[in-house]
């Protein structure tokens, strides 16, 4: 399935980002409290108690973050997560698909263009600079002058992941 780099707004993702995280650790350490309470209630006090509670209070907010992800008021974090997910995906290729695109593979070209292009919105979304060393700046200026060269778009707004299997992972 083609994943494609989308528009949101950084400043709206990032609010939410921070009222989930803050939501989400609130609802653990009162899960976690309950749970060791009863715990504790039902077989008598002890460390393992308050310990098994917090970690049933994490499985359960685990639990619950995994149903409410796919709710649509949520998209915003869903699409983060599945771009570094795709990014993290295309970096173990990364040595493989530098090699192609010294051999002008253009599927190679294709997947650097998106990862640099996806490189740079989740900094934007999550309000830092991009790290742009010039390793980095060098690859990326790289790309596009292969891109030119062989008349293909300059920029790349889908990734398969199926276009990995052409490569080695490192």
């Amino acid at each position: 399935m083609i994943f494609r780099l989308e528009s949101c707004d950084a400043g709206r993702y990032r609010r939410k980002a921070r009222i989930i995280s803050v939501a989400m650790a609130a609802q653990m350490v009162v899960l976690g409290i309950a749970f060791s309470q009863w715990l504790a209630y039902a077989f008598g006090t002890g460390v393992w108690c308050y310990l098994l509670g917090m970690l049933f209070g994490l499985l359960a907010t685990s639990v619950i973050f995994a149903v409410l992800i796919e709710r649509p008021w949520l998209s915003e974090m869903r699409y983060a997560w599945q771009l570094r997910q795709r990014l993290s995906q295309i970096r173990g290729y990364l040595p493989a698909l530098r090699q192609a695109v010294d051999d002008d593979n253009p599927t190679a070209l294709d997947v650097l263009a998106f990862y640099h292009r996806g490189l740079e919105q989740l900094a934007v979304l999550n309000g830092r600079a991009l790290d742009e060393g010039a390793d980095r700046q060098a690859e990326k200026a790289v790309v596009q002058r292969r891109r030119e060269m062989l008349g293909l778009p300059p920029d790349v707004d889908g990734f398969d992941p199926e276009d990995l299997s052409a490569f080695k992972k490192r």
